[in-house]
C-alpha cells in the first residue's frame, strides 16, 4: 500500500455523502463561517449541566493504577458510585454553595449520584442572568443550520468559579459523528446477501462472506468460539450503549433471529436522556451497536442511552451511564475529531494553539475517570477517516472554499481512560468488471488507499469511486492534548505528533486562513489500543429499518461495540468486572509479545493514509488485534 503525504485534493465527505457510502454524519459547524442572527428568544428553556472538578484527582490516578495492578492492596476493589462520590467527587459544602447560587438566580438543581455534575432548566434569559453572558441564534453560511451559543464564555462569582470545571447545555453548536460508512459498490464485487446461514466449519451463525459478515465471523476471526464452547455468553453481565438516536428493539431481535442466534429475551432496557428518544438519521449507529455487543454476549443484559446530537446530550448520557454503574462496560460508536474542542486562532498563524476551550475534553475525561475507578470498560471508536480525522466533517482540497487536512485523532477516543477502537481489513479478493482481480493476502490496517492504487491502475479515466477514498481508513495518530499515559510509556511504537500541522480553511474572498495551529512533538496519548476488522469492504449486515432494512456497512462504529461484548464474556469468564483495559492490555503486549499463546496479533501490513503496519504498536492499529480466548486465560489467572 501507498502512504500519500500529500494527497491529491478532493472534497471527500461531501463525495461520500452525494454517492450514499457514508452513513448520516454531523459536519463540523463550529469550524464553517456562520451569521449571527441577532438574541435568541430569551423566554426558550435550556437544560444545562455544570461540571464539577475532581477531588484529588492525583489519588483517583493511582487507584485506577491499583485497581488493575495484581499485587496492589487495591487490586479488582473497584467503587461504588457512592464511594467515588464520597472520595472524589465534589464535596457536600461545595456542592451546596453552587446550588444556593443557582437558587438564587431562580434555577432549581439536581445534584448527580457521582457528585459530578449538576443539572439545571431555565430560560435563556435566566441563563443569561446567571452566567453574566447573552445568548445569541446563529446560521451556518453552508447548509443553514441554526443553532445557539453564548457570545462570550460563562461567568460565576469568584466563590464559586473554582468549583466548576465546564457547562455544557446553552451552546447547540457542536455535534458528533457516527463512524459507520457503506460499503463501496465496486462492479464484480459481492453484494448484500440475504440473511440465510451457510454449512461451513466454525461458528454457526457467521456466513463466511465479506460485507455480509455476522457477529459469528467475527467470533471465529478472533478466537472467541472456545469461550461459547465453555458456556461463556455473558451472563450475568451488563453492558451500556451510549448513543446519540434511538432505535426501534425489533431491529437487533430481527437480527440476532435472522442469523440462527439464540439470546437472552427482554434484554434491551433504554434510558432517554435530555429529551432523548428520536428515531432520526443515527438510528442506524444505534441499532448495528446493539446487535454488535448483544451479539458477541447473547446472554448479557443491554442498556441503551440515547440523548440529542447537540448541546449536552453526549456528556449527559455518558454521565448518566457512569453514574447508574449498571453496566459492567460501555461502548460509544460516536465521536469528532479532538482539535474541535481547540479555540481558533485570532491572528493568522500568530501564535500557538489556544487550548482554553476545552470543557467537552474535561467533562469526558472526569466521568472516564469515574468508570475505571468503578471498574467499567469503556471503549470509543477511534474513527474512520485514517490518519486526518477531519476529513469526513471538513472535506479536504487546496482550492477556495475547501479545508486541508492536518494530522488529527477523534475524541473521546482519545481521551487516555478510554480504550480506542481501530480498525483493520481482514483477508479477501476484489475486483471490478473487465480487470483482473486483487486480494489483501493477510489482517492489514484499513485505510482505503490500496483501493485507490488498484481503482488508478484499472479505471483510471472512469471518473468514479476512485475519488471518493481519501482518507477513509482506521482513526489512529497523536493526541495534541492529553499526554502519553503511564502505560504506554515503555511501549515500543509510541509516537510524538508531527510538525507543521495546521487547519487552513481557504476562503473565497480573502484566501487561506490558519483556524488552528497544532504543536510539534508532543507527546501524546496515541490511538487506537486494539483493533479488529472494519473495513466496509469486508463489513457487516446490519439490520436497520430507518434504513430500509437489511444493509452493509463498516467502520470502528463496529469494532467498540465488538470489543463491549467482549468485555461481558470476559468479565463472566474471570467472575468480576474487567475494569480499565488499557494498563492491562499494554502490560500484557509489554511483557508476552505476540505469539502462539499471546492475546495479541500485530498488524504488520497495510497504513490509515499516514502511518503504517508494524510488528509492534503502531498509531494506526494500536497494539493489534485480540486472540479472546488467550486475553481469557490470562485474565482470569491474574496475570
Amino acid at each position: 500500500m501507498s502512504t500519500r503525504l500529500h494527497p491529491r485534493s478532493l472534497a471527500c465527505s461531501m463525495a461520500l455523502a452525494l454517492a450514499g457510502f457514508s452513513a448520516t454524519a454531523a459536519a463540523a459547524p463550529q469550524m464553517q463561517a456562520s451569521v449571527d442572527m441577532g438574541a435568541a428568544n430569551a423566554s426558550q428553556s435550556a437544560h444545562v449541566t455544570l461540571v464539577l472538578k475532581l477531588r484529588n484527582r492525583d489519588a483517583l490516578a493511582q487507584y485506577i493504577r491499583d485497581t488493575v495492578t495484581p499485587g496492589s492492596p487495591h487490586f479488582q476493589q473497584f467503587l461504588t458510585t457512592g464511594q467515588f462520590a464520597s472520595q472524589y467527587g465534589a464535596s457536600a459544602t461545595d456542592i451546596a454553595k453552587v446550588q444556593a447560587w443557582l437558587r438564587q438566580q431562580g434555577l432549581g438543581s439536581t445534584v448527580m449520584a457521582n457528585h459530578l455534575a449538576i443539572r439545571t432548566t431555565g430560560t435563556l434569559r435566566q441563563f443569561e442572568t446567571a452566567f453574566r453572558t447573552s445568548i445569541h441564534d446563529y446560521a451556518s453560511r453552508s447548509g443553514g443550520r441554526s443553532f445557539r451559543r453564548p457570545v462570550a464564555q460563562p461567568a460565576f462569582p469568584a466563590d464559586i468559579a473554582n468549583l466548576i470545571a465546564t457547562t455544557t447545555g446553552l451552546d447547540t453548536q457542536r455535534t458528533f459523528q457516527s463512524h459507520r460508512i457503506r460499503t463501496l459498490p465496486l462492479s464484480g464485487q459481492h453484494t448484500v446477501l440475504p440473511m440465510l446461514r451457510t454449512a461451513k466449519t466454525g461458528n454457526p451463525t457467521a456466513t463466511g462472506i465479506p460485507g455480509s459478515y455476522t457477529v459469528g465471523d467475527v467470533a471465529d476471526f478472533y478466537h472467541i468460539n472456545p469461550l461459547y464452547q465453555h458456556g461463556i455468553t455473558g451472563k450475568g453481565s451488563t453492558v451500556a450503549i451510549v448513543t446519540l438516536s434511538n432505535f426501534d428493539p425489533a431491529d437487533a431481535t430481527a437480527y440476532w433471529n435472522d442469523i440462527g442466534l439464540t439470546t437472552k429475551p427482554n434484554r434491551i432496557t433504554q434510558v432517554h436522556v435530555d429529551g432523548g428518544g428520536a428515531i432520526d438519521g443515527g438510528s442506524g449507529e444505534t441499532a448495528l451497536d446493539v446487535e454488535q455487543a448483544g451479539g458477541l454476549a447473547p446472554d448479557a443484559n443491554i442498556v441503551v442511552y440515547d440523548a440529542p446530537n447537540a448541546g449536552n446530550g453526549f456528556i449527559d448520557a455518558f454521565a448518566q451511564a457512569v453514574s447508574d454503574n449498571t453496566a459492567d462496560s460501555i461502548s460509544t460508536s460516536w465521536g469528532g475529531p479532538e482539535i474541535y474542542n481547540f479555540a481558533a486562532l485570532n491572528v493568522n498563524g500568530a501564535s500557538d494553539t489556544d487550548t482554553t476551550d476545552v470543557g467537552d475534553l474535561v467533562a469526558f475525561d472526569e466521568v472516564l475517570m469515574e468508570a475505571a475507578a468503578q471498574g467499567q470498560s469503556v471503549f470509543a471508536a477511534s474513527g474512520d477517516s485514517g490518519a486526518y480525522d477531519t476529513v469526513r466533517g471538513l472535506g479536504f482540497g487546496g482550492g477556495p472554499g475547501q479545508f486541508n487536512a492536518p494530522l488529527t485523532v477523534d475524541s473521546p477516543a482519545s481521551d487516555p481512560y478510554i480504550t480506542a477502537a481501530g480498525g483493520t481489513t481482514v483477508p479477501y479478493t476484489f475486483s471490478v468488471t473487465g480487470a483482473p482481480s486483487a486480494s489483501i493476502s493477510k489482517e492489514s490496517v484499513w485505510g482505503w488507499d490500496y483501493l485507490e492504487t488498484y481503482l488508478d491502475a484499472n479505471e483510471p479515466t472512469d471518473g468514479g469511486w476512485h475519488q471518493y477514498l481519501y482518507s477513509v481508513g482506521g482513526g489512529g495518530g497523536v493526541s495534541v492534548y492529553w499526554h502519553t499515559p503511564f502505560y504506554q510509556a515503555f511501549t515500543q511504537g509510541i509516537r510524538r505528533s508531527q510538525p507543521k500541522q495546521t487547519l487552513v480553511y481557504n476562503d473565497p474572498a480573502s484566501g487561506p486562513y490558519t483556524y488552528l495551529k497544532l504543536p510539534a512533538h508532543f507527546r501524546g496519548r496515541n490511538v487506537p489500543d486494539i483493533s479488529l476488522n472494519a473495513d466496509p469492504q469486508t463489513g457487516y449486515i446490519v439490520v436497520s429499518s430507518s434504513d430500509g432494512g437489511i444493509i452493509s456497512e463498516g467502520g470502528t462504529s463496529f469494532v467498540a461495540p465488538q470489543l463491549n461484548g467482549i468485555s461481558a464474556l470476559l468479565t463472566q469468564s474471570s467472575g468480576h468486572r474487567v475494569g480499565f483495559w488499557n494498563p492491562q492490555v499494554y502490560l500484557l503486549q509489554n511483557v508476552f509479545g505476540y505469539g502462539a499463546w499471546s492475546p495479541f496479533h500485530a498488524v504488520r501490513a497495510g497504513d490509515n493514509w499516514f502511518y503504517q503496519g508494524k510488528p509492534h504498536y503502531t498509531p494506526s492499529a494500536g497494539i493489534g488485534t485480540l486472540d479472546v480466548a488467550n486475553l481469557a486465560l490470562f485474565l482470569k489467572g491474574g496475570f
